[in-house]
């Protein structure tokens, strides 16, 4: 009989090649953690933390009955809080990199690695700490909303592996964030993002690390494609800041970017000093149609100049896989429940945010392995039921045939639900004055 707790044996064995245990303590010897010999040293408690987030992020109090380990949830609870958050980041990095390099033949595009970044956003519970390290909306009265802490991720675009993940405060850019992204970038890799991370000073220092870029351009950007068309002068709008180089074709050409007279208050004066006065840019303009919905234009700004090594229909189709970014969070969010998580410090949501990175690159590792035995590509494995297939084999079970989605590009969908399970009203005062209205209220009637 398959038992969670023969399921935890399942996800030990699953992790180890890529996540040993001996990595795991010196992950945490290297930051400087020290500890006892005890039930719940590093290894044992990243383990169950893995086992709990698997599981949808279950109850603490669930967790014993599911692993059938005799511990508590304040021991638990006490010894997630002592694993140190730096050991946790540093394991999804180096695991991440294995698991890549395992899944290497599972896609490149034009011989190059392409990378896919993007934000998206979570809540955490309602405690004076997350409300200090990741406040609520500004338009949300006080006691009225809850934390929100903004992600930015990145990951692997053929097998959608989380390479990094970034975590800050809501109302912060992705543009002042995604640099730190780039030393996990090597040379010749390709990162592909949508048009808020198209920027002259991101091209700029992704082009001073001899990284390629693929971005959307940026909606203020101006793009013309005439021939021989000139470009702004001093107090002169509606014109393109750029020269145009060399035309390449139908509206895809070479133009060189000035650099902008302001520095983004982000960058450090020396990052500015740096970056060089102008920047040789592709831009090329392409059109996406698809049945029942309206026809998209869509204008890119690309570092990858050489139109015979990269085709514009090419780029064209590799800009397609973008998309799957919104995929990949959808996963994280709607299937394994991050959009909204538990733990009451900002210490302790960003540790459960990587827990939540490591238990996802292990579905999709496992994703990518029955890709390549059932002759299809890793995003068209289901994500739901390659977790449940870890939730029910037992350890050293052959892994089984899993289900392939069907392709489907011309489906369309309403963003509304039927279910109207919810009718309370929204919370538009604090839950305490609420509280005393409805008090005095009973006080009158009786």
């Amino acid at each position: 009989m398959v038992t969670i707790a023969s399921t935890l044996e399942r996800v030990k064995q699953d992790m180890e090649p890529y996540l040993p245990a001996e990595s795991i303590r010196a992950a945490c010897r290297d930051v400087g953690h020290r500890w006892r010999n005890r039930q719940l040293d590093p290894v044992a408690t990243l383990h169950l933390f893995i086992l709990q987030v698997l599981c949808f992020n279950t109850a603490m109090t669930h967790l014993r009955h599911l692993a059938k380990v005799t511990v508590s949830a304040a021991a638990y609870c006490k010894a997630r809080m002592r694993l140190p958050l730096a050991a946790i980041q540093q394991l999804l990095r180096s695991s991440a990199q294995a698991m890549c390099n395992t899944a290497e033949t599972a896609g490149r595009w034009c011989g190059l690695r392409v990378y896919l970044t993007d934000g998206s956003s979570t809540i955490a519970p309602d405690t004076p700490d997350l409300q200090q390290h990741f406040p609520q909306r500004k338009s949300q009265k006080p006691g009225c909303g809850f934390p929100q802490v903004k992600i930015l991720g990145l990951f692997d675009a053929f097998t959608g592996l989380v390479v990094e993940m970034l975590f800050f405060w809501l109302y912060s850019e992705d543009r002042s964030q995604v640099w730190k992204l780039h030393p996990l970038l090597g040379r010749g890799d390709l990162l592909v993002a949508d048009r808020g991370f198209c920027s002259y000073v991101h091209l700029a220092m992704l082009s001073m690390r001899q990284v390629l870029a693929l971005f959307r351009m940026h909606q203020r950007q101006i793009v013309d494609f005439r021939p021989g068309r000139k470009s702004r002068g001093k107090g002169q709008k509606g014109k393109p800041n750029s020269r145009q180089v060399k035309r390449l074709g139908k509206q895809d050409h070479l133009v060189e970017w000035l650099k902008p007279t302001s520095r983004p208050k982000w960058m450090t004066d020396e990052q500015w000093r740096t970056l060089p006065a102008t920047l040789r840019v592709r831009e090329l303009r392409f059109t996406l149609k698809a049945r029942g919905q309206r026809t998209r234009v869509i204008t890119i700004a690309t570092t990858l100049l050489d139109p015979r090594l990269y085709p514009k229909q090419k780029i064209a189709d590799l800009y397609e896989v973008r998309w799957q970014v919104e995929t990949h969070f959808g996963e994280l969010k709607t299937t394994l429940k991050m959009r909204r998580v538990k733990s009451q410090t900002a210490d302790g949501v960003q540790k459960e945010l990587a827990v939540y990175a490591l238990v996802y690159n292990l579905v999709h590792t496992v994703m990518v392995e029955a890709a390549r035995r059932q002759g299809t590509t890793p995003d068209r494995i289901s994500f739901i039921d390659t977790v449940r297939w870890l939730l029910s084999a037992e350890p050293g079970e052959a892994l089984a045939d899993l289900l392939i989605n069907p392709s489907r590009p011309d489906r369309h969908e309403p963003r509304v639900v039927k279910d109207r399970h919810d009718s309370y009203p929204y919370l538009n005062k604090p839950r305490a004055e609420l509280r005393k209205t409805l008090s005095n209220y009973v006080k009158e009637v009786s």
